[in-house]
């Protein structure tokens, strides 16, 4: 591997403009690729298979017309007054010109909702009162046609009386005589009597029509007022559902709308979201401002603000001190920009294909900026070190390639292994993160290695200044006269005794002369630094987490003063209703499961809010009582679930969970399962290169041991800033939550491969030592002086760089940027030039045992190139192809 790095750097040395010309090349067409093809980027954090995407896909299928994003904008009064008539119209006449923007698809105007809901209860009372008028006017008509029926009864029977007994004296008179007087005088009388008969039960038969058509007006005018006491009870039932969902508050300063889009939040762009913002700004009154929620204002189309210039402004101050002159300074800065410029160029290019979330880019960028600036600078100073002994320049800038490169080589691999290793997480927006920044760190280091070299050997001898080549020549003048007369092992003795002299001072001799002290101390340290990361709790950004000067912070926190905190995170749930009901059904059966799903502990309101033209689905929205992010709210969710089979059972209604807030729940607990696995897989990688680069078992050990140190500590240092709130004023967060639900997984991967970076910039210079001969204890000292001031200035950049992004735009990237700065300034500075030398100073040479029969197995991949700078290289380096790579 040395070698054909070697024989890289010798080939960019002299081809230099070749090399140039192929990457201007390269970064033309990328940028060509990014103009032409870069497409809007996102936060949405969707996981296949979840049972919020699950209920969103049933949504989009059956009631497409509830699908699309929707955004907040809340209006408040600024002189502490209610709302004017005057200003209640401007702002319902804004919302109005708000439906011309393409994407939307409708406005909730709060003013017309809240009073259709003051007319609706109106309405509700005025139906009330001719309700009990109707029933008072039926109850008075009961004992009417309770009187007609006895009556009727009652004539009934004398007519049926009279008839009988009509009938018995025409049975008497048939037994006289016929003809007789006295027949044909009866059968007069009761022919007469008869016809008296018939004409009463006609009478009869007259009022029993009158009173069956009474009777039948008045059971109708009782079916009537049943189906009218049904529909009052239902409409009441809705409103006192939707009592606790206000639109107004209830002291009328502040007022919310709601913009509704014909596409998800993620599809509208850019220059719609503004658009929507530019027709509310011209609010034509006085007296009220206008807020917008996150979903509104949120632009992830920038990456870099001023922040992050700052950051990389420091990096370039700590590149001057250290190397003292502008060409060589401005190199490393370069070069990390060409890498950025291609690695985040080629991920733009993609967004157009691939669904990526604004951190994707974000962390590719910081990334890139950081190890490209590192990378480049050890290849640099090992230049510059080497030229000061009198090397050739281009054979300098060869083996600078083949020996820091191959470092350079392996700590970028390390790197890539752990990011591209997110894949295996089955979180796809977390896949493609990991993917696009472990491409731009390839590429980084790809550039180290061919670019770097090319530049250097334009540079010249103006790597270093004059001032640096005049002490060079003061002090070689003084090395040559202290050891005129020597000879050559006298001299290389002296300048050994010299160098040995020189390691006993400095930090590395002040951690190596007191082990022990230093040793506790570092770890005591940082475990009392990793105390809060007990208390971990994730989440996803929301409006709150915002800067508090920021239109989202401001909607978000009235909106929870005058509405509460739910309102800032409904919960949607969709309910799947049985088939054969009509509509009155499945509306008392939708309040039904309303009022079961307000029994929940910590529901504010769940209303019935959208029914599918077939009657099968239907969407209620659920208020919590606290913010989407908050502890009791995720459990509302989890009871929300739970209290799904009960409702299956009692019910027949079958309920999901969908919307942001339940999205971002279930996203939380899915990144919370994939940590411990993929910390386990980070580890056995950590364990198995490192033995295969230091030949040794405790050296991986310690180095294994000191990374989840930093790790838990960092954790530690997050939780205290961004969940607990200390120090938040100089952060800048205002309202301290949950910590962002993916920075645990991704802190893993980036500062593993950091760690791993350091480890094998310091301890490989031990071994090496070592492996000269040395003491075990001294060539710990020895390691660590040549190795720690460019472990040093390389940490303080990746430092420089990380905390940019602290202060960054978008509020995602902030804690972000905070655990990688703080996690690097405890790695290198505590664990790696601290705890690493110490341990290895008590362990002795047993740091370096390892089995013979592991020993034989292994292959030497000499990261350091020790074989190549021993070698003498001819021209062509052919004759190093047993000597430089070959096995021990």
């Amino acid at each position: 591997m040395a070698l054909w790095l070697y024989r890289l750097g010798r080939f960019s040395a002299h081809r230099a403009w070749l090399v140039i010309a192929a990457w201007a090349v390269i970064m033309g067409m990328v940028g060509g690729a990014a103009a032409l093809f870069m497409g809007p980027m996102s936060n949405n954090f969707e996981i296949p298979g979840t049972e919020t995407q699950q209920m969103a896909d049933k949504l989009a299928a059956e009631l497409p017309e509830a699908s699309g994003g929707s955004g907040t904008v809340v209006f408040t009064s600024t002189d502490g007054k209610a709302f004017t008539p005057g200003q209640e119209k401007a702002i319902t006449a804004a919302l109005e010109t708000v439906t011309t923007v393409p994407t939307v698809k409708g406005v909730i105007d709060p003013f017309l909702t809240t009073a259709q809901k003051t007319a609706g209860q109106a309405q509700l009372a005025e139906g009330a009162k001719a309700l009990a008028a109707g029933e008072a006017q039926v109850q008075a008509e009961q004992p009417k046609l309770d009187a007609a029926a006895q009556e009727l009864a009652a004539t009934k029977a004398q007519l049926d009386a009279g008839q009988a007994q009509l009938d018995a004296q025409k049975a008497q008179l048939a037994a006289l005589p016929a003809g007789s007087p006295e027949a044909e005088a009866g059968a007069a009388q009761l022919a007469a009597a008869q016809t008296q008969l018939d004409a009463g039960r006609a009478q009869w038969q007259a009022g029993q029509d009158q009173y069956t058509a009474g009777k039948a007006q008045f059971d109708a005018a009782q079916a009537t007022l049943a189906e009218k006491k049904a529909e009052l009870t239902a409409g009441q039932r809705t409103a006192d559902a939707a009592a606790g969902v206000l639109f107004v508050s209830e002291n009328n300063k502040a007022a919310i709308g709601q913009i509704q889009f014909t596409e998800s939040m993620n599809g509208v762009t850019p220059a719609n979201r503004q658009l929507v913002q530019d027709k509310l700004n011209t609010l034509n009154v006085d007296g009220v401002t206008v807020s917008y929620s996150k979903e509104i204002v949120e632009d992830v189309s920038a990456l870099f603000g001023a922040s992050e210039i700052v950051g990389v402004a420091v990096a370039v101050v700590v590149l001057l001190i250290m190397l003292g002159t502008f060409w060589a300074a401005g190199l490393p800065l370069v070069m990390a920009l060409v890498g950025v410029g291609v690695g985040v160029g080629g991920t733009m290019a993609l967004t157009t294909v691939i669904e990526m979330s604004s951190i994707s880019p974000m962390l590719a960028l910081m990334l890139g900026l950081a190890v490209g600036i590192d990378y480049s600078l050890f290849i640099v100073n090992r230049h510059r070190q080497q030229i000061r002994t009198g090397m050739d320049m281009r054979e300098s800038i060869a083996k600078a390639t083949g020996t820091s490169g191959n470092a350079v080589t392996f700590a970028g691999l390390t790197v890539v292994i752990a990011l591209a290793a997110l894949s295996v997480t089955g979180l796809p927006f977390l896949a493609i993160l990991g993917l696009a920044a472990a491409a731009t760190v390839a590429v980084s280091v790809i550039i180290a290695l061919t670019l770097t070299p090319a530049i250097l050997s334009l540079l010249g001898r103006r790597v270093i200044s004059k001032r640096g080549w005049a002490k060079n020549a003061v002090a070689t003048e003084k090395h040559d006269a202290e050891t005129t007369g020597l000879s050559t092992a006298e001299r290389a003795a002296a300048d050994e005794s010299k160098e040995v002299a020189a390691s006993a001072k400095g930090w590395g001799g002040l951690v190596t002369k007191h082990p022990v002290i230093s040793l506790i101390t570092a770890v005591l340290a940082l475990c009392v630094i990793a105390i809060p990361a007990t208390g971990l709790r994730l989440a996803l950004p929301d409006g709150g987490s915002e800067p508090v000067d920021s239109s989202a912070y401001q909607a978000y926190s009235i909106t929870g003063q005058n509405f509460g905190e739910g309102m800032n995170g409904p919960i949607i749930v969709v309910g799947s209703l049985p088939a054969g009901l009509d509509e009155a059904a499945a509306t008392t059966l939708n309040l039904d499961v309303a009022d079961q799903l307000r029994h929940v502990k910590n529901v504010k309101a769940a209303v019935p809010v959208t029914l599918s033209g077939d009657l099968r689905t239907a969407i209620y929205q659920v208020i919590p009582t606290e913010g989407p992010a908050s502890e009791s709210t995720v459990q509302v969710v989890h009871d929300l679930r739970a209290e799904g089979a009960t409702i299956k059972s009692t019910l027949d209604v079958s309920i999901g969970l969908t919307g942001q807030t339940a999205a971002n729940v279930d996203v939380s607990e899915k990144l919370g399962a994939a940590l411990p696995p993929y910390l386990a897989i980070v580890v056995g990688l950590s364990l198995l290169l490192l033995i295969l680069v230091f030949r040794s078992i405790l050296v991986p050990l310690l180095a294994t041991a000191g990374f989840l140190l930093s790790l838990v500590a960092a954790f530690g240092g997050v939780v205290a800033v961004y969940q607990w709130g200390w120090l938040g004023g100089i952060f800048d967060v205002a309202n301290p939550a949950a910590v962002l639900s993916f920075l645990p997984i991704i802190l893993i991967g980036v500062l593993f491969g950091l760690a791993m970076d350091y480890q094998v910039f310091i301890a490989s210079g031990m071994r090496e030592a070592y492996a000269h001969g040395q003491d075990a204890k001294q060539a710990v000292r020895t390691g660590f002086k040549h190795a720690a001031p460019v472990v040093t200035a390389a940490a303080i950049i990746m430092i420089s760089v990380f905390s940019g992004f602290i202060f960054s735009h978008l509020t995602m990237v902030r804690p972000l940027g905070f655990a990688l700065a703080f996690g690097v300034l405890i790695d290198a500075f505590v664990v790696r030039m601290t705890i690493v030398p110490a341990a290895m100073h008590l362990m002795g040479s047993s740091a370096w045992w390892i089995p013979k029969w592991l020993d034989k197995i292994l292959p030497d991949v000499d990261v350091e190139g020790a074989k190549l700078v021993a070698a003498d290289v001819p021209a062509d380096a052919s004759s190093l192809a047993d000597t430089a790579d070959s096995p021990r």
